[in-house]
């Protein structure tokens, strides 16, 4: 009872810092196992297991089927149902992403849910806000507070028969398709047992495992961001070749339920290749796309955050709601008492130190001091460049008060048609 009650004060082991003495209580031992133990007694196997062509081929091979098990079973289809899949291709994608030793279905959905949902925040289970390695790695390997776990709804993946199937069975998939299958072939085909079990079953499945995590980390951290930078997805091409070709995940962030992740028909993403294939045999349907439209208003809307990001940045002179207003007479006697102030379209613009490296020359430039010379600079004599214009907004100094001369005139001809009616 004092024990309990004891540990019930501690709070979970993950509220109490890592320490020589409770380090191993932090550690996930299952998910460890799997993970990294495994394949490091595979790794110190290598240099007494030779490895044959057939076998190299074999591991490849599989390599791939296990990966379409992830990213075009596990993910694309179950986490995202980005398209549909009869039940031939369901059980195919169940079993292959079952060898690949990364959980079932419905766990790997489930956090891949709270993933998309609570991206790079506290209840992200693999957020990169957390670290590189964190988010690659060491969530598995760590134990997580279940206070900070993202809910998500997978209710529908618990009406699945091949999911539940597969969740319920899943100690044998790992067996069977993680390490047995691939040794048989490898043993019956040619009869490289050893082989089969070392390269093509354990090593196999942790590069297969290496690269899935890499969408969480590399992905998250190497590349571009053309849709949206308010979180931390990336798209690059390295990451792409690593993943088959999950890397393009800025693009997957924003539009999660497209079946493709490069939506260019030169990018590489065999996922999305190999879906349209079963498409084209009957075996998937539904293909999900977003309209293209709105693909391109998300990177136009990207884009323009980008150069508003850079304008910023610029200096565009003194803002015209900043800039005293001065009357027509104030700044003619402003420039004739010696100061270089131009008038052009209502704004009063001091272009002393401009006179010199005037492009027109001298003569042309000091003609319209203390004057407006809105005419001569748009086509009256020169019309000027884009850069002119924007050269001549950070000389602004005032704005004329009634918009320019013409005013002080029509003042003044109103006051001569009144006399001339007395």
């Amino acid at each position: 009872m004092v024990e309990n009650e004891s540990n019930s004060e501690k709070g979970h082991i993950t509220e109490q810092p890592i320490t020589l003495h409770n380090w191993y209580h932090h550690v996930n031992w299952l998910s460890t196992t799997l993970i990294l133990i495994v394949p490091i007694f595979g790794c110190i196997a290598i240099p007494f297991t030779p490895l044959k062509l057939p076998t190299a081929i074999w591991a490849i091979i599989y390599y791939f089927w296990t990966g379409l098990g992830i990213t075009a079973g596990y993910h694309r289809l179950w986490s995202h149902r980005s398209y549909e899949a009869g039940l031939p291709l369901r059980v195919f994608l169940a079993c292959a992403g079952g060898g690949s030793v990364q959980g079932s279905i419905r766990f790997w959905s489930a956090k891949h849910r709270a993933h998309h949902r609570w991206t790079d925040t506290v209840k992200d289970p693999y957020s990169v806000r957390k670290g590189l390695i964190y988010s690659h790695l060491m969530w598995m390997v760590l134990k997580q507070n279940p206070k900070e776990k993202g809910r998500t709804d997978i209710s529908d993946l618990n009406h699945d028969p091949v999911v539940v199937w597969q969740h319920k069975n899943y100690v044998s998939f790992i067996l069977v398709f993680g390490i047995l299958f691939p040794m048989l072939v490898a043993g019956f085909g040619w009869g490289d047992w050893k082989g089969g079990l070392l390269y093509s079953g354990v090593l196999r499945f942790f590069f297969v495992q290496q690269a899935t995590f890499c969408v969480n980390s590399l992905a998250h951290w190497l590349g571009d961001q053309p849709f949206d930078d308010r979180n931390s997805p990336r798209d690059h091409v390295i990451t792409a070749l690593v993943t088959l070709g999950e890397g393009y995940h800025n693009f997957h962030h924003e539009f999660p339920s497209d079946y493709r992740n490069a939506i260019q028909w030169w990018q590489y993403d065999p996922t999305k290749w190999s879906i349209w294939v079963w498409k084209q045999l009957g075996l998937a349907s539904n293909l999900k796309q977003f309209r293209a439209n709105e693909i391109e208003k998300g990177r136009v809307q990207q884009l323009q955050k980008k150069v508003d990001q850079k304008r910023a940045r610029l200096d565009w002179g003194t803002p015209l709601e900043e800039l005293p207003v001065i009357s027509w007479d104030d700044f003619v006697s402003d420039a004739q008492s010696g100061k270089a102030l131009i008038a052009i379209a209502g704004v009063i613009h001091d272009v002393t130190r401009f006179i010199k490296d005037h492009p027109g020359g001298r003569t042309l430039i000091s003609s319209g001091i203390g004057k407006d010379a809105t005419a001569l600079f748009n086509g009256g004599v020169y019309n000027h460049s884009n850069a002119a214009h924007n050269l001549l907004s950070s000389m602004r100094v005032g704005v004329i008060r009634g918009g320019g001369e013409v005013e002080i005139w029509r003042g003044r001809g109103m006051k001569r048609q009144d006399v001339t009616d007395v």
